[in-house]
C-alpha cells in the first residue's frame, strides 16, 4: 500500500476497511486521482462535516448505519445501501445524528 490509496488488485469489503473511533471522522481514501477521488468515511454520533461548497458533484452512498444530510437547505435521511447525488455548487453538509458509514465519491473530470 502507498499510504494515500488502497493497494489495487486486492479484494476488500468496504465496510470493513474502516473502523469508528469514539468522537471523530476517519477517512480511508480507496483511489486519488486529480479527476476525482473515492474515500470511505465513519462518522461518529454526534459529529459532522460543516456546511461547504464544492465545485464539484459528489456521490454519496451510506454503507452502515443513517446519515443526515442537508443540500440546499432541504435535509435527506439516508439509511444503509441509500445513496444521494450533491450538485456541484450546492451548499450542504453531513452530520451523524447516529454514528455511520459512507462512500463518498468525488468527480472533478469536465470542471476544468
Amino acid at each position: 500500500m502507498n499510504g494515500t490509496e488502497l493497494e489495487k488488485s486486492n479484494k476488500f469489503i468496504v465496510v470493513e476497511i474502516i473502523e469508528y473511533i469514539p468522537n471523530s471522522i476517519v477517512i480511508k481514501t480507496i483511489i486519488k486521482k486529480t479527476t476525482g477521488n473515492i474515500s470511505a468515511v465513519s462518522i461518529d454520533a454526534g459529529e459532522g462535516f460543516p456546511e461547504k461548497t464544492i465545485p464539484f458533484e459528489s456521490f454519496v452512498q451510506i454503507i452502515d448505519g443513517r446519515a443526515e444530510i442537508i443540500i440546499d437547505g432541504i435535509s435527506y435521511l439516508l439509511n444503509t445501501g441509500q445513496s444521494i447525488i450533491i450538485p456541484a455548487h450546492a451548499p450542504n453538509t453531513i452530520k451523524a445524528n447516529e454514528r455511520f458509514k459512507m462512500i463518498s465519491t468525488v468527480i472533478k473530470s469536465g470542471y476544468e
